[in-house]
């Protein structure tokens, strides 16, 4: 292998997947990408209902976990990075959700210029294809290929009919003009397959000659001259190696790994480096600060109809969904079963949507851990932008070595009340008539959880993550002394280095995170190429006129 390309990508996440083909796109300029996981070629990867499986494997994940949450009764909480080529995109729950426009407003108020929804929509749309075609929101022509479910099931549709009963708008295309309301939810599956980044983005471009995936590559640290990045210092089959990067170093390796990264290679608060016995390259207390992510809870009904989910659990029902899947691509097997969803206002007062729902035919939990023993149905449901934050440090300078991960989730009070609205919201709406033919007893949290008291004891038992931890190394204003990054995501303070991934957001947007992290990526790219970027799109957005007196 070359010992010198022009840009260095650690991590074939989301994000280094579209760096490592935009970047190369021209054929000339020279892309290595370094991988600590290995290959997606797996029916448990590809097929799109298998989701639970590669999140909980020890080959495709990191394996991560919090510290003991306080706020939690001290539950340890799993963090699922992908380890593996696609990183993330190739283990999560294939939803795309944009997030509001609004989010992106947030993000240029924080300091983040040139990322405002007028400027960012032209990237989202650059990026995908949806099926149904693009328009003045959606794209037509991107490498990322998006779709709505079938809604086979009567629940999808009973379910947004019952919010609508309840008072909530539905929405025709929440990625487009009007985010709040209840509808259809799209999904990135083409052709019956997961399509990851990888998928979409590394695969066609490993075609070209100027790019190099190297694969089982561990970074350790990143190589300064003074204070300008020139390489990445990586172990791979046991040997210690070096490359150089002529022009720029990128990392790419998520909200967990890049700010740890940076922490090894002496970037970040000097005090923790130098107890650490790091040499300080640049002192940025801001990098592994503002951990940021969404909880939920499942809210599940006993079904009263034998119409879920429930009915495909058994060895002999998988068997024919995974042999319909591996000759056609079609089937049960060809959705990530997230086909209905809703954002929703908390209460009056609250500018833009802060709680999101996915609904699901069948009561079990995200990660596939826990099934209930009947027919039944769910919706995720969780608040958008909880006011705690989180830190993610290193525990020594070694890069096998597990950072430490504290979110300090719910730490808060108006989590708390959030969270409440959670439970009484989705109860009134399950409660409605369209789902009256359906609904039988209240399995969780149970009809008997109404007061604050009890409801709060549920939650601290029961909330997971929703698996979107983001914000570490977040990009804003020269005058923030916490921003690591700045709004052409380069780190402050050195020379040939930039952090482009979910850890560079300001904020974290409201909604799943892999369509807004490739957005990201995408313009990042344009961005390192000293490209013009892409012109401001006019489109209008659609707010609720009564947001500051009415709940709906």
């Amino acid at each position: 292998m070359n010992a010198q390309f022009d840009y260095v990508i650690v991590g074939a996440g989301s994000a280094g997947c579209v760096l490592a083909d935009r970047l190369s796109a021209d054929g000339k300029t020279t892309v290595l990408v370094l991988e600590f996981g290995g290959s997606d070629r797996s029916v448990l990867i590809q097929m799109p209902s298998a989701l639970s499986y590669p999140m909980n494997m020890k080959k495709y994940d990191w394996r991560y976990y919090s510290e003991p949450e306080e706020h939690l009764g001290g539950r340890r909480m799993h963090t699922p990075r992908g380890k593996v080529l696609g990183g993330s995109s190739s283990i999560n729950g294939m939803v795309y959700v944009r997030g509001n426009p609004m989010d992106f407003e947030c993000w240029h108020n924080l300091g983040a210029q040139g990322w405002d929804y007028a400027h960012v929509l032209p990237y989202f749309q650059r990026a995908e294809t949806r099926q149904e075609g693009g328009d003045a929101y959606r794209g037509g022509n991107g490498p990322l290929n998006t779709k709505y479910g079938t809604l086979r099931n009567p629940l999808y549709s009973k379910f947004a009919e019952a919010a609508q009963q309840a008072g909530y708008p539905f929405t025709a295309d929440y990625n487009g003009a009007q985010q709040e309301g209840f509808g259809r939810m799209d999904m990135t599956v083409h052709k019956g397959r997961r399509w990851s980044a990888a998928n979409a983005y590394l695969k066609p471009a490993m075609k070209r000659r100027n790019l190099t995936v190297e694969t089982h590559a561990l970074a350790d640290k990143l190589i300064f001259e003074g204070t300008r990045a020139v390489g990445v210092r990586y172990v791979q089959g046991g040997e210690v190696r070096e490359v150089r990067a002529a022009r720029e170093v990128i990392v790419a390796s998520g909200p967990i790994n890049s700010p740890t990264l940076l922490q090894r290679s002496g970037i970040g608060a000097a005090e923790q480096l130098k107890n650490l016995g790091i040499k300080v390259v640049q002192d940025l207390p801001g990098v592994g600060e503002n951990l940021q992510d969404h909880l939920e809870f499942y809210f599940q009904m006993e079904c009263t109809q034998p119409i879920t989910l429930f009915s495909a659990m058994g060895p002999i029902a998988k068997a024919r969904i995974g042999a319909q899947w591996l000759a056609l691509k079609e089937g049960l097997g060809a959705t990530n079963h997230f086909e209905s969803c809703g954002f929703i206002r908390s209460r009056a007062g609250i500018e833009y949507p802060d709680i999101q729902y996915h609904f699901l035919p069948l009561a079990v939990s995200y990660d596939g851990s826990s099934m209930a023993d009947r027919h039944g149905y769910q919706a995720h449901v969780g608040p958008m932008r909880s006011k705690s934050r989180g830190t993610v440090r290193l525990r020594s300078a070694g890069p096998l070595d597990t950072p430490e991960i504290r979110f300090n989730y719910m730490s808060q009070a108006e989590d708390w009340e959030e969270m409440r609205a959670c439970v009484r919201l989705t109860r009134e709406i399950f409660a409605q008539e369209a789902l009256a033919p359906y609904t039988g007893r209240e399995m969780q949290p149970g009809a008997d959880v109404v007061t604050d008291e009890q409801i709060d004891a549920f939650v601290r038992d029961n909330v997971e993550s929703a698996y979107h931890p983001s914000c570490t190394c977040k990009m804003g204003a020269d005058g923030d002394p916490m921003a690591v990054l700045d709004p052409e995501l380069r780190v402050r303070g050195v020379q040939g280095l930039r952090v482009i991934d979910s850890s560079a957001m300001p904020a974290i947007t409201t909604g799943n995170l892999n369509a807004p992290t490739i957005m990201l990526a995408e313009r990042g790219a344009d961005l390192v190429m000293g490209r013009e970027t892409l012109a401001a799109s006019e489109m209008p957005f659609v707010r609720s006129a009564n947001w500051q007196t009415t709940q709906r």
